[in-house]
């Protein structure tokens, strides 16, 4: 195991007990959730700090699902505002509608409409729990599916050309090639991976224990290059990039602290567009290149759900459809009756 100092109660305490993050460099910051409830009536905004708490505490969403759902309905609460609503009462079937019909007109992508539409009923049932509302209108409310879509992957070519480009000694380098075999060699997700503290690795089995949707822990392996990718991590690159906030946290941005899932998001897409023909992907791509690159190696479905963390072997399913999609592409390709 590796161990590090502790960070100080002061850097625990200014952020909330929560693993800190560092921004990418040249990032700009989106305004808070709190700031953009600030703008709101009292009776509209306080309502959605009741659901930030319960998201956090009792459904222990991800910070990006949370992020996502508060920032969607910050916009629906700024709509009843602006219609002179003052108090949450007026949030109702038609609010809803005429919400989400607006949102269709301007081109939203059927993903973002079903997202919402999660995301008010989510908050509608809550609202009704605790006395809010004296009726859940999202019980009513009918939202598009998002349409399955076969996720794009990598060839087993294009990755290993992916994670082999990067070979420098800079400790950034060291950091990215790290992050690159880790994603690949064990599809966990970006911010699985960003979360991850000293003492979650366990180097002598090589296993990471990384906590997943729903604060749910698993242990996940990782192969021989990822362990050497990491060694030259810990050996040389961390200590150079690491300062007072870097606390225990394993992978670092480039001024010291815990490295933002968004930074790890450009490395992926910068790193995947310097090879030729590879598809844009980020870190989902990497995800989605693990997964189905074990099913065509032949590990069986169940497996692969346990090591991707799903709570359904319906979303593992999916990666069998791509690679029988891969099958097909070759038949028709080689076959000369195809």
């Amino acid at each position: 195991m590796v161990s590090a100092r502790d960070p100080s109660a002061a850097e625990r305490h200014r952020h909330g007990g929560r693993k800190r993050v560092e921004d990418p460099p040249g990032s700009i910051r989106r305004p808070s959730t709190a700031e953009l409830r600030g703008a709101l009536p009292e009776g509209l905004g306080e309502p959605l700090l009741a659901f930030e708490r319960y998201l956090r505490a009792e459904r222990s969403l991800s910070e990006h699902t949370v992020r996502a759902y508060l920032t969607d309905l910050v916009d629906l609460m700024d709509q009843l505002a602006g219609s002179g609503a003052t108090e949450l009462a007026a949030l109702d079937l038609a609010a809803m509608r005429v919400w989400l019909a607006g949102m269709h007109r301007r081109g939203a992508a059927r993903s973002t409409l079903a997202r919402r539409t999660a995301a008010v009923r989510s908050f509608s049932a809550f609202a009704y729990r605790r006395g809010l509302l004296k009726q859940d209108p999202g019980l009513r409310l009918v939202g598009p599916k998002a349409q399955r879509t076969l996720p794009a992957v990598l060839r087993e070519t294009e990755a290993c050309a992916v994670i082999e480009a990067v070979d420098g000694l800079d400790p950034t380098e060291l950091r990215d090639r790290m992050i690159l075999e880790m994603l690949y060699g064990t599809g966990v997700r970006v911010a699985e991976l960003a979360g991850l503290d000293l003492d979650d690795v366990d180097r002598e089995r090589r296993l990471m224990r990384v906590l997943g949707k729903g604060r749910k822990p698993r242990a996940v392996p990782y192969g021989v290059p990822a362990e050497r990718a990491l060694d030259r991590w810990l050996v040389v690159g961390r200590p150079a990039l690491a300062t007072d906030r870097s606390g225990h946290a394993l992978i670092l941005g480039n001024r010291g602290g815990r490295i933002d899932p968004r930074l790890v998001r450009r490395v992926v897409h910068r790193r995947v567009a310097a090879v030729p023909g590879a598809p844009d992907i980020g870190p989902h791509g990497l995800r989605h290149s693990a997964a189905t690159h074990l099913l065509d190696g032949g590990a069986d479905l169940r497996s692969v759900q346990e090591i991707l963390g799903h709570a359904s072997l319906a979303s593992t399913q999916i990666y069998t459809h791509v690679s029988v999609e891969r099958l097909r592409a070759v038949y028709r390709q080689a076959h000369p009756r195809a």
